[in-house]
């Protein structure tokens, strides 16, 4: 039975008529029962219950790197030494005030709720405003991919201020690859975070051994963090996924000790240290300290990193579990902590640099130690885990090579494990716990990449705001100064910190920056030249059904990034080979910015030229979570879709008295009733999104009909019937995957930049990367190389 049936409704108002009335009143409880299928992507109401039970799980996954923050956020204000006790009070006040403005105020209930379809991070962000506005480098966008399920976006009106906006966002080339260098400089920060925080958080957590044992050499510390830090990388490819149920009751007991020791420090030393919670205690802290109570901000940026993790880890959990947690267990318990913390140190200012181990009542000081080292263990595994999902997201969108990609877990699709990534980041953490020794200099270079992160999410939450959600100017403007003034304050307090391990992620980010754009930069060139270099129709044509070549037994599949024509590699290679197979296949892999795209719409399929020419395109269609698996049965799929198509076609054609259906998708009313039959008699059952042009020009923009359960015998030609025995024997006979084996050069009057970019740098990333014939599984005896070289 036919399930749903869309079309392309650009250009309506030019064909409005008795067709078109007909239309919608069939389309009127499809568009229903789409509207139904796009809010199961959508957040649900939970029970009460399991509402409770999500937000107990999130606090392992989304909040241990903020979580372990207490472990040394008073050592990196205070450095050297307390001068005066009340300047304990003007820090805590910083600190109360930074964790209720920045993470509860601007993110839990600002930030997380500008997801895309529940996830998070800067690239979840851009995907929204690419979905908005033609923003995207690549246009390799269709209105079909409009129709996807996941594909939700709201309309502009003309004269609003979201409309002006996007008119100059689409201006200017330049403001599209500001966004995107934006975009790139907020993700390569959050990578340099999952290097920082590892180190940061097992150095400091080991730390506590020396409270204990005081003799104990520094170097016995850092040896101690290197072996856990090389057990923790050595068995990510095992994943984390048997492990995992142990996250959420650690970081909960670790919330619950740090507030109960706060409660107990408070009540035992000096609970004087609450008049903190008025502000005046800030300006009297500045008073005192001037330019060295400016530097110190450095240090209180770190009570609130973690917090640019919590929007990125968004997708494992909803918004509403989130915000439970933080509210209710994590944001009072790091509240009770610090408070805990700043009364110990009133009286015992000296004990600064262990100020967290210090504060803890002898008798739970070892349980607390191994409680704190596991709950560095689970936020270091949360920001590793983040940045292997950060390095797949940016791939997908063309701005990182192609590198090995393992599942780890078959329960948890986002689960995955890239293990050149997990040795780099393995050498660099331990290179950076074993060089800098000292927690502050590693603080130092933490604040830093946190404080660029949120920069750059400020800035693209501004868009946000004007074009996706079309707030008032006025409420746009206080976030923007709200969030610019305080963010812009912790950065200028850092910039003091680069000579002090502060130039750590800016090294860091500006060679992942470095890498990314170059990659990027080549992947659009070669996609332009592609574009520009694409065979004509017509030609194709002119050389009749033979294409004036040898049609020799067999289905080539050609695989392009081009989605319409027909690409360069093919007549480059029937230029050199004057044989091409009986079939034909041009193969489009594309990457949307959609989450993900549901796998009974990843495929569309049309004909190219007349039926005798025997010559089709697939388009693949992934979002950025989307991963290829080695068990996804590319080809099969590909077929069943492709089979699928060919009966969809001679059904159409069988039910209408029209051999050719209009780019609006107006289809006559035979065609129309025939689909929406209820075929029950079904041998073969397919499902599938199949692009029904069948005329000679190359656009898709189809009907889309999604199948599921028409009988191969009714309603068919023997037209069907020989061209289904003909695609069954071709793919018996075998299939061949052609695939460009492309060498990308700059033009010899380029600038030197450019050759050095391309004939180098990307030359160089070429070769490192993957294969796409490893990514798609092709069995290395049915591949076919095409060599050529592009001058860009």
């Amino acid at each position: 039975m036919v399930t749903d049936i869309e079309g392309d409704t650009y250009g309506e108002d030019e064909s409005k008529g008795g067709m078109w009335a007909l239309e919608q009143k069939i389309d009127q409880p499809m568009d229903e029962e789409a509207g139904r299928l796009k809010n199961m992507y959508r957040e649900k109401k939970f029970s009460t219950i399991l509402l409770l039970r999500l937000a107990f799980q999130s606090l392992g996954v989304v909040y241990g790197d903020l979580g372990t923050s207490p472990l040394y956020v008073f050592y990196n204000t205070f450095p050297k030494q307390i001068d005066d006790t009340e300047d304990i009070v003007g820090a805590l006040s910083l600190i109360i005030y930074s964790l209720t403005l920045i993470p509860l105020i601007k993110y839990v209930f600002i930030v997380c709720r500008a997801n895309d379809n529940g996830q998070g991070g800067t690239f979840a962000l851009y995907s929204l405003l690419c979905r908005h506005a033609k923003v995207n480098t690549i246009p390799n966008q269709h209105k079909t991919d409009e129709e996807l399920t996941t594909y939700s976006r709201n309309t502009i009106h003309e004269k609003s201020f979201a409309a002006k906006t996007k008119r100059w966002l689409e201006g200017h080339t330049f403001k599209k690859n500001a966004l995107l260098l934006l975009v790139l400089v907020g993700t390569c920060n959050a990578i340099g975070d999952g290097i920082l925080t590892p180190a940061i958080s097992v150095l400091s957590a080991s730390g506590g051994i020396k409270i204990d044992h005081p003799e104990m050499s520094d170097d016995v510390v850092i040896l101690v963090s290197v072996v856990i830090l090389l057990g923790l990388f050595s068995l990510q490819h095992y994943g984390v996924d048997k492990v995992a149920w142990l996250f959420a009751p650690i970081v909960l007991l670790w919330f619950l000790f740090i507030g109960a020791i706060g409660i107990f420090n408070i009540i035992k030393y000096d609970s004087g240290v609450l008049r903190a919670f008025s502000p005046v205690h800030i300006f009297h802290y500045f008073k005192r300290r001037g330019k060295n109570g400016w530097i110190s901000l450095g240090g209180i940026m770190l009570s609130i990193t973690g917090t640019e993790a919590l929007f990125a880890d968004l997708a494992h959990f909803p918004l509403s579990a989130i915000q439970l947690a933080f509210t209710v267990v994590v944001f009072p318990c790091l509240l009770l902590a610090y408070c805990g913390q700043a009364s110990y140190l009133m009286y015992n200012k000296q004990h600064v640099h262990d100020a967290f181990y210090a504060s803890i009542p002898d008798g739970v000081y070892w349980p607390m130690f191994v409680i704190a080292t596991l709950a560095a263990i689970v936020a270091s595994q949360a920001t590793i885990s983040a940045t292997f999902s950060i390095i797949k997201q940016a791939n997908a969108l063309g701005c990182f090579p192609r590198v090995k990609v393992i599942h780890t877990s078959s329960k948890f699709l986002g689960q995955i494990y890239i293990p050149d990534i997990n040795w780099i980041l393995m050498v660099l953490c331990i290179i950076v716990t074993a060089g800098f020794k000292e927690q502050s200099q590693i603080g130092n270079a933490y604040g830093t990449a946190v404080v660029i992160v949120m920069l750059a999410t400020t800035f693209l939450m501004i868009l946000i705001m004007l074009l996706v959600w079309r707030c008032h100017w006025i409420l746009v403007f206080i976030f923007a100064a709200l969030s610019l003034i305080i963010e812009c304050t912790y950065f200028s307090a850092v910039l003091f910190k680069v000579n002090q391990g502060g130039w750590v992620p800016l090294v860091i980010a500006s060679v992942c920056l470095f890498i990314m754009y170059i990659w990027h930069y080549g992947t659009v060139k070669r996609y332009e030249f592609e574009m520009h270099s694409k065979i004509s129709m017509a030609w194709i044509l002119g050389l009749g059904p033979s294409l004036g070549l040898v049609r020799v037994p067999g289905i080539g599949l050609v695989y392009t990034e081009l989605a319409s024509g027909v690409p360069h590699i093919f007549s480059h290679f029937i230029t050199n080979l004057p044989a091409i197979h009986s079939v034909v296949v041009f193969v489009c892999v594309k990457y949307l910015p959609v989450y993900t795209v549901p796998e009974d719409e990843r495929f569309l399929v049309k004909r190219i030229g007349p039926k005798n020419f025997h010559m089709f395109r697939c388009v693949a269609r992934y979002g950025y979570k989307d991963l290829h698996r080695k068990d996804d049965e590319f080809e099969k799929k590909l077929f069943d879709n492709l089979f699928t198509f060919v009966r969809l076609e001679s059904m159409m054609e069988g039910g209408s008295d029209s051999d050719e259906y209009s780019l609006y998708g107006q289809q006559t009313q035979g065609s129309r009733d025939f689909l929406l039959r209820d075929n029950t008699n079904n041998n073969n059952t397919f499902s599938s999104v199949v692009d029904l042009t069948v005329s000679s020009c190359d656009s898709i923009v189809p009907a889309n009909v999604i199948n599921s359960g028409m009988s191969s015998g009714q309603v068919s030609s023997h037209t069907e019937i020989d061209e289904m025995e003909f695609l069954t024997n071709c793919k018996d006979t075998g299939v061949v995957h052609i695939m460009g084996n492309t060498i990308v050069r700059a033009r010899r009057d380029s600038p030197f930049y450019k050759k050095l970019s391309i004939d180098y740098v990307y030359a160089f990333l070429r070769k490192m990367c993957r294969e796409h014939s490893v990514i798609f599984n092709v069995p290395h005896e049915s591949l076919l190389n095409v060599g050529q070289v592009f001058y860009v």
